[in-house]
């Protein structure tokens, strides 16, 4: 019967701290996009992170004039 004592607080603790982690997420807009990242890896747009393609080298020789 003592642990209900210990336990009981501590659940409710870690339902708070659940809680105000979901608010936060909505807020932030963590769950405005669900299916945008799943559909944006299928796209072929990682030419930027090849080095050596021609926009890279651009991108360089910005770099060094700065």
């Amino acid at each position: 019967m003592d642990s209900v004592f210990i336990l009981l607080p501590i659940a409710l603790i870690l339902g708070a701290i659940g809680l105000m982690w979901m608010i936060w997420g909505v807020r932030t807009g963590q769950f405005d996009d669900m299916e945008g990242p799943a559909h944006r890896i299928l796209f072929d747009d990682d030419a930027d992170m090849i080095p050596g393609t021609a926009h890279d080298e651009t991108r360089n020789v910005d770099v060094r004039k700065k």
